[in-house]
């Protein structure tokens, strides 16, 4: 019986043991040469069991389609999970895709965000015009669009998402109506978005619009002479580390479609938000403008809900510890979120497939407050 009892005591000393090691590598991101500091979640002050539940709480719903979570703190890449699903580029099914490292995927609208961080870029270096100049002056071959109105709207109220030109992208992307699909669909994009009526005084209403996003694209090309994803390579993605991406053009112009086209790794994607916590630099090295990340995270005009809007990204709070926590997120359609927490040297980059569906922003949201913040220690 002694012996019987030593046995049962030792398997479940082994068990436990093989329990605490897959608690401790569930998740491990591996080394691949990319310029990310590999370490383990407890270096950085992250409670790895926490960050072990990730899977029980995507299990909670049948068509969860999580694709990949990568969370980053202290400039240190401390976890990547990926999972397989079915997935879209730019609106087109690509069928269940086996999600790892080396497999790109839609940003969406989190290209917005990239496109402010290449203005910002191209303003530093004089490439760009000033932010409270009229962008209807950059077009002088859309003169006959010129009105008393849209030459009030300037290139700050294009960032900020408040120009007041008329846009409705509130109803189903899949729907024809709907503004940015008749923007994809236009012979001259440019146009479309110059052509659509004030219906609000530039600067004092929000209304998201992916326009603003392309008219900022047009004038930092012509500005700077490059294709947008021509100088984002050369200027943010060269830099990073980031050789494999795809920026996918409109149909009629053949110009990157800058308000939802790009597609990144996951864990290049974290780099961006390591940007954004880090003062605009990556491994000792400044790519961005100092400052810039701050004003782009500033709030600048009530957003929808309960959240603000800087230039081209989203800001919202939630609570930690009885204390109010603020972040920053590019966000995308279909479960896309960059989130980012400069107070906590955070960085949660999430990709996901719900397009079009109600679990969109409750997952993502819900990995973020209920599986990594809780996972923060000190």
């Amino acid at each position: 019986m002694a012996r019987l009892l030593m046995s049962a005591l030792a398997l479940l000393a082994l068990c436990s043991t093989v329990a605490a090691q897959e608690t401790q590598t569930c998740g491990a991101p591996i080394s691949n040469g990319d310029g990310w500091t590999i370490d383990r979640p407890e270096s950085v002050g992250l409670d790895t069991g926490q960050l072990c539940t990730l899977d029980k709480f995507i299990g909670q719903w049948k068509e969860a389609n999580i694709h990949a979570v990568v969370v980053a703190r202290a400039g240190k890449l401390v976890m990547e999970r990926y999972y397989s699903g079915p997935d879209e580029r730019w609106g087109t099914p690509i069928g269940t895709i086996a999600y790892k490292p080396d497999v790109k995927h839609d940003l969406r609208s989190v290209s917005k965000s990239v496109t402010s961080l290449l203005v910002g870029i191209a303003l530093r270096r004089g490439k760009f015009p000033d932010l409270d100049t009229s962008v209807i002056d950059q077009f002088p071959e859309y003169a006959s669009l010129r009105n008393a109105d849209n030459e009030r709207i300037t290139f700050r109220h294009l960032l900020t998402m408040s120009s007041g030109l008329k846009w409705d992208e509130s109803i189903p992307y899949s729907n024809p109506a709907n503004s940015e699909r008749q923007m994809i669909a236009a012979a001259d994009p440019i146009r479309y978005v110059l052509e659509q009526p004030v219906i609000a005084p530039p600067g004092s209403v929000y209304n998201y619009n992916g326009g603003n996003t392309t008219l900022l694209a047009a004038v930092l090309t012509k500005a700077t002479g490059r294709r947008l994803d021509d100088y984002a390579k050369e200027n943010l993605f060269g830099p990073l580390g980031i050789t494999d991406f795809e920026w996918v053009s409109l149909p009629s112009t053949g110009q990157p479609a800058a308000a939802s086209g790009l597609r990144l790794r996951p864990r290049d994607s974290a780099k961006l938000g390591q940007l954004m916590v880090a003062d605009g630099v990556w491994t000792d090295t400044q790519i961005l403008p100092r400052g810039w990340t701050g004003s782009s995270m500033k709030p600048r005009i009530n957003g929808e809900g309960l959240y603000y809007y800087g230039y081209q990204w989203w800001l919202g709070r939630t609570m930690r510890n009885d204390q109010s926590v603020h972040w920053a997120a590019g966000v995308g359609y279909g479960g896309q979120r960059l989130y980012v927490v400069p107070d906590l040297d955070l960085v949660v980059m999430i990709n996901a497939g719900h397009y079009g569906g109600p679990l969109q922003a409750t997952i993502p949201f819900g990995i973020f407050t209920r599986v990594v913040l809780p996972a923060v220690k000190e």
